[in-house]
């Protein structure tokens, strides 16, 4: 049988009740949908073992924003994007202190464009960590902020992981956020969500090559998890094509990916919103003009 493959804990969801035509509320989870700035966000809380098992997720909470707007250029839609991006982000940072350092860490390969998310995510990121330490008189009031793209291994030698332990060895931030591409269920949902954890994150799922996981466990703080779907595995869209769980391997040697024709604009839109809402969340005190104004 063909296990269709998503890093979505939605969609992780949605194959549970497909695959056992359940009903009623999934056992060790709790799931609920509501709304900011008028973009639909879907929260799946895996609270145990049960719903571990039952998603094939680490417990902890999974945020989905749905921005479909943003291709169609809704009115206001960068805006209303960020600011519920930003607002979803700072829910989950609540543990952390509000003054601690925080890394970015965009992962991927910008050398291919599905991959390229975490990279392009590190260009938006406002940068601080400097500007506080040597001009506390004028930039004291903000939170330092870090930021590196962690490339691949095919590129540096060095797994994202490594490089980024390596960096919370040196400079010890209070938390770290993780922004790298993910893999859906659903050309639907290609570079039309955002997904936002607090269990770390794995580089590399969205394409299939995992690494060393980036979490609380293996870099010593909290990880915030920040994914953009923007590949379907080609087996499992057949699967939902077809309507069929059994099928010939379409993976051959290296995999097939489907990704959209204009992924280049997805992601270069996508990642824009991104480092300017995880910029919002860390400086709550600042204006998406003054963001604007300082990355643009």
């Amino acid at each position: 049988m063909l296990v269709r493959r998503t890093d979505l804990a939605l969609e992780a969801r949605e194959l549970w009740q497909e695959r056992t035509g359940a009903v009623t509320a999934l056992p060790g989870v709790e799931a609920w949908d509501s709304a900011r700035e008028g973009i639909p966000v879907s929260t799946v809380k895996v609270l145990d073992s049960r719903g571990e098992e039952a998603l094939g997720k680490p417990a902890g909470c999974y945020v989905t924003l749905t921005l479909e707007g943003l291709a169609r250029r809704e009115e206001d839609i960068f805006r209303r994007a960020v600011e519920a991006a930003a607002a979803e982000l700072s829910a989950l940072l609540q543990p952390v202190p509000p003054e601690g350092l925080v890394l970015v860490a965009g992962l991927g390969n910008r050398a291919i464009t599905p991959d390229a998310v975490g990279p392009k995510v590190h260009q938006n990121v406002l940068v601080t960590r400097h500007l506080v330490r040597q001009m506390p008189e004028h930039f004291g009031a903000l939170r330092p902020v870090a930021s590196l793209a962690a490339e691949v291994m095919g590129t540096t030698g060095v797994e994202s992981g490594e490089l980024v332990r390596a960096v919370c060895e040196k400079i010890r931030p209070a938390c770290v956020i993780a922004v790298d591409a993910l893999a859906s269920r659903s050309l639907a949902r290609l570079c039309k969500t955002v997904q936002l954890a607090d269990t770390g994150i794995t580089p590399g799922s969205g394409v299939g090559n995992h690494r060393m996981g980036l979490t609380r466990d293996t870099l010593g703080v909290p990880v915030i998890a920040v994914g953009v779907p923007t590949v379907v595995d080609g087996a499992t869209l057949a699967a939902d094509l077809l309507g069929t769980d059994e099928l010939p391997d379409l993976h051959g040697d290296g995999g097939l990916l489907v990704t959209p024709k204009d992924i280049d604009s997805q992601v270069n839109d996508l990642s824009k919103v991104i480092g300017y809402a995880i910029s919002m969340a860390l400086q709550p005190g600042m204006a998406l003009e003054e963001l604007e104004l300082l990355l643009s």
